[in-house]
């Protein structure tokens, strides 16, 4: 059993080091286009976040007394939760008088998390 464990481990990696340098030239400066974007899936990682996200592609704007009560927390919970959302730049605040609302910073945020969530349903785990 040990060794079928060892041999489902060692199936999915090269037997051998070799690299297309041509290709890895090519395609290196390329990936580090993509530095910083681990923040945004940072920020997503965490439930309360994402589904505020989410809640945010449902509806234009959401008060911070309605996302604490959507997501089951405390104000001073949702409203720490939507700074750090503010604070990667996913998301943005207006004030009218004593209340907070948030909405999502563009379009682009609404896009990734469907994106995600239409992945997520149709991922059968394995």
């Amino acid at each position: 059993m040990a060794e079928q464990a060892i041999k489902k481990r060692t199936n999915d990696t090269c037997e051998t080091f070799c690299y297309d340098e041509k290709l890895v030239a090519n395609l290196k400066p390329r990936v580090e286009r993509i530095s910083g974007v681990e923040q945004i899936f940072k920020a997503l990682a965490d439930e309360r976040r994402v589904k505020i996200v989410y809640a945010l592609t449902l509806e234009e704007e959401l008060c911070v007394c309605d996302v604490s009560n959507i997501i089951g927390c405390t104000t001073a919970t949702a409203s720490h939760h939507l700074r750090q959302l503010k604070k990667m730049n996913l998301a943005k605040h207006r004030k009218e008088g004593k209340l907070v609302f948030y909405s999502l910073k563009d379009e682009h945020v609404r896009q990734l998390v469907s994106i995600a969530l239409a992945h997520s349903e149709e991922v059968v785990p394995s």
